[in-house]
């Protein structure tokens, strides 16, 4: 059997690296990865901060019986060590990267509408953040020969950004705006240049997101220097055809949705921890959808092949690598201190 080395959620502000046993694989439609990177995302730092919130932290998650602590990373990809007697799509050392998602009959149909949707690295069956992970065969997808495991980690919070574009009512020539340019934000602003948006407002605060926004072609409003929806509704006469929110602040939903034209859309991306208040009448008297989405279904292969044009670039988002024993210092709390980081990638070893 032996052990690996996994970083491991106890409780909030509470994640420990630590000797754990090595996955075996126990069903024949299972395959056993070695990871070679895994990115932190939003919602690690979320329950790092302020969890559990998708963490089962009391009672055992249905589909996987386990409760805290869990071993955290859900952008995860590697290398195919062991297969299952029942696999074919998969053979010894092909490149995978992994589409996290727990649900009750696997992947198919609305499969993120799950009513008890949950993901790897979040509610137990291992996670990336350690040496060795067993998934099974549906929950892998091929990487393209063009994809490195550096960007094949990017997979995940990429089809994320896929996934509310392609849900949104948002159309070639269309103008949007992204409200908040963490990972996601960046993503959504690049999954809309593939989509042939003509002008792409990107409002943050961050000097350095705001750099990386530019680069990928957005037009920065700065909500410190002028007030974000006068700006976005004078340059587009009247608002944005679609709106993406990804901050998660109560005080920017309401302006997201505001900065949407009349009979736009405000696609909701964030998570969020508190109520938020919007004025009902915006939506009323203007005629606008509000929409939300959770995660993604469908996407990886659409997501790999927009990757392997250039899009969702690591060369823009990765700030940072770090080896698992410093996840905590260099980067939980790295994501929280300095606001430089973006997409900060852990392996293992």
């Amino acid at each position: 059997m032996g052990t690996m080395k996994a970083a491991r959620w106890h409780n909030r502000k509470d994640v420990r690296v630590e000797e754990v046993e090595i996955p075996e694989i126990t069903r024949e439609n299972q395959i056993k990865i070695a990871v070679k990177y895994a990115g932190i995302c939003g919602s690690d730092l979320h329950e790092y901060l302020g969890g559990p919130i998708f963490i089962p932290a009391d009672t055992p998650h249905p589909y996987t019986n386990e409760k805290a602590p869990i071993t955290m990373g859900h952008e995860f990809c590697g290398e195919v060590i062991e297969i299952g007697n029942g696999i074919t799509k998969f053979k010894v050392g092909d490149r995978v990267t992994v589409e996290p998602i727990l649900a009750k009959n696997g992947l198919v149909g609305k499969y993120n509408l799950d009513p008890n949707l949950n993901f790897i690295g979040l509610a137990g069956g291992g996670g990336g953040f350690s040496e060795f992970v067993v998934v099974n065969e549906d929950q892998a997808h091929k990487l393209p020969d063009e994809i490195d495991f550096e960007q094949g980690a990017l997979t995940e919070p990429a089809a994320v950004a896929v996934y509310a574009v392609r849900q949104s009512k948002f159309n070639t020539g269309d103008t949007a705006a992204v409200f908040g340019c963490g990972p996601i934000g960046l993503l959504i602003i690049d999954a809309l240049r593939a989509s042939g948006a003509t002008e792409i407002y990107a409002v943050e605060v961050s000097p350095e997101r705001q750099e990386i926004a530019k680069k990928l072609g957005a037009i920065i409003v700065d909500p410190t220097k002028v007030n974000s929806v006068e700006f976005i509704k004078e340059k587009t006469n009247g608002g944005v055809n679609v709106s993406y929110e990804v901050t998660g602040v109560p005080a920017v939903l309401q302006q997201s949705l505001e900065a949407a034209e009349k009979d736009g859309e405000l696609m909701v991306v964030s998570i969020w921890e508190t109520e938020a208040p919007i004025q009902p009448n915006e939506v009323v008297i203007q005629e606008r959808t509000i929409k939300g989405v959770i995660a993604y279904r469908d996407v990886f292969p659409k997501t790999l092949e927009l990757m392997k044009q250039g899009y969702f670039s690591k060369d823009l988002l990765v700030t940072k690598r770090i080896k698992l024993e410093d996840i905590v210092n260099e980067g939980f709390e790295a994501l929280v201190k300095e606001k430089s980081q973006v997409k900060i990638l852990v392996s293992p070893k």
